[in-house]
């Protein structure tokens, strides 16, 4: 980087190469350095295009100011730290009178009447001349960006101390309290059941803030153990991992099994492979997620988001949730009525109704039916399995006949085997002949 860089005018060909050459010379450290204005070198490694400055910061000295935060806008932070505004502090005497431009309702000069933070009153200090106050300090504290914007910003820290020595006042009395109630029963000599029991309801009336709740206690001990322990080895054995709760990689230890992710944590396939995971305690993550109503939530979300898109905004599943649902169930119910009724129209423009109908359940079941039979077709073991219907009315016999007309064959001749008759239309007489 040289300083003829930052001149207007344009460079002649043997300038432009003798400036080649010294930045050049700069790099390869024959050269010496290039000093800007407060004597700092400048490092002739560093790009043009930052070197450079730009034509609205370019002030035609060489150095690299452009590239620093200027001292204005970086105050000194230990002047800065101490200085904050000054919340309801006084300036002055107060006025006796009412002065022109002041607040109409305090009579203060500082803000005018809508900014007043005092009670609004009946008649203002302009009407009455009563009760003014001194003006308030008015400070013009210029904060950086940041300051700006920083929620700590003015926060003493002596007030968290004094919230601290309030909370040690309150822990102190409870404590003292506490050990008298635990004196007066000891002196009471109650029975030992009855003192035990009596000091449990003492230690969690007057239990700590900062314990934990009560709720964990179970976890310590089953049968009484419980009673056993002391305040301090409660403590101890409530902090450790309930031994129920077993890790999920731990669950099965074949490499082959389900997959461990350690990153989400999480193991999808059921790692009791060839097991029924209704009877299992842990099934894998799917299993929970595709059971009970995570499919009907995850419907509910669709539903949502396919609103949205059409133009429904007040169907939100993480804002309107209530809504929502009952929107999918009015949804539904109209999907549903739209089925039935292009259904019904449909059968009744083409009929086949009849063939909607389930065929009865006594088709559809698997029995274990065994019959055993001869070589001649008889049933030698179980019973023959009843031969299915047919569209055709069976087992109906006219005319008082117990057989079908041709299961008698006689001459040439066909008849009915009951009463050994011929013609079709004949009366069966077979109980007459018996007689």
């Amino acid at each position: 980087m040289s300083s003829t860089s930052y001149g207007s005018g344009k460079l002649s060909r043997e300038d432009y190469k003798k400036q080649k050459d010294l930045e050049a010379a700069r790099k390869a450290g024959t050269a010496p350095a290039e000093v800007d204005e407060e004597g700092n070198a400048i490092n002739p490694h560093i790009p043009e295009f930052m070197s450079k400055a730009p034509w609205y910061m370019d002030t035609g000295k060489i150095g690299l100011h452009h590239q620093r935060k200027d001292k204005k806008d970086n105050p000194d932070p230990s002047l800065q730290e101490t200085e904050w505004y000054a919340r309801g502090a006084r300036v002055g005497t107060v006025a006796t009178k009412f002065r022109k431009g002041a607040c109409e309702n305090c009579g203060v000069l500082s803000h005018k009447t809508k900014d007043c933070m005092e009670r609004p009153r009946k008649k203002g200090a302009k009407w009455t001349g009563k009760d003014m106050k001194a003006d308030e300090v008015v400070q013009d504290i210029s904060l950086s960006y940041d300051a700006k914007r920083d929620r700590w910003n003015g926060y003493d820290p002596a007030e968290h101390q004094k919230l601290m020595a309030d909370w040690e006042l309150i822990e102190e009395a409870r404590r003292k309290r506490k050990a008298s109630e635990l004196d007066k029963d000891v002196a009471g000599g109650s029975s030992t059941a009855g003192a035990g029991a009596k000091a449990d309801g003492i230690e969690a009336e007057f239990a700590s803030s900062d314990e934990e709740n009560d709720d964990e206690d179970r976890y310590i001990g089953k049968g009484g153990d419980e009673e056993k322990l002391n305040a301090k080895s409660k403590s101890t054995v409530r902090n450790l991992r309930i031994r129920e709760d077993t890790a999920k990689y731990l669950r099965n230890l074949d490499p082959d099994s389900a997959y461990y992710d350690p990153k989400t944590r999480s193991m999808r396939e059921n790692p009791y492979s060839g097991k029924e995971a209704a009877q299992l305690a842990y099934a894998g993550d799917n299993f929970i997620r595709y059971s009970g109503e995570a499919l009907d939530v995850a419907k509910r979300e669709v539903f949502a988001w396919e609103a949205g898109e059409r133009g429904n905004n007040s169907a939100h599943f993480q804002a309107n949730p209530t809504q929502t649902a009952l929107m999918y169930g009015e949804f539904k119910q109209k999907k549903d009525t739209l089925k039935d009724s292009r259904k019904q129209a449909m059968l009744s423009k083409y009929g086949g109704e009849e063939h909607l109908q389930a065929p009865p359940r006594e088709l559809l079941q698997q029995v274990e039916h065994y019959v055993e039979y001869s070589r001649t077709g008889q049933v030698i073991s179980g019973a023959e399995k009843a031969t299915m219907g047919t569209r055709f009315k069976e087992d109906v016999h006219p005319l008082n006949h117990s057989s079908v007309y041709g299961s008698w064959w006689s001459d040439g001749k066909w008849g009915y085997k009951c009463c050994r008759q011929f013609p079709r239309n004949a009366y069966c007489t077979a109980g007459a002949l018996d007689k």
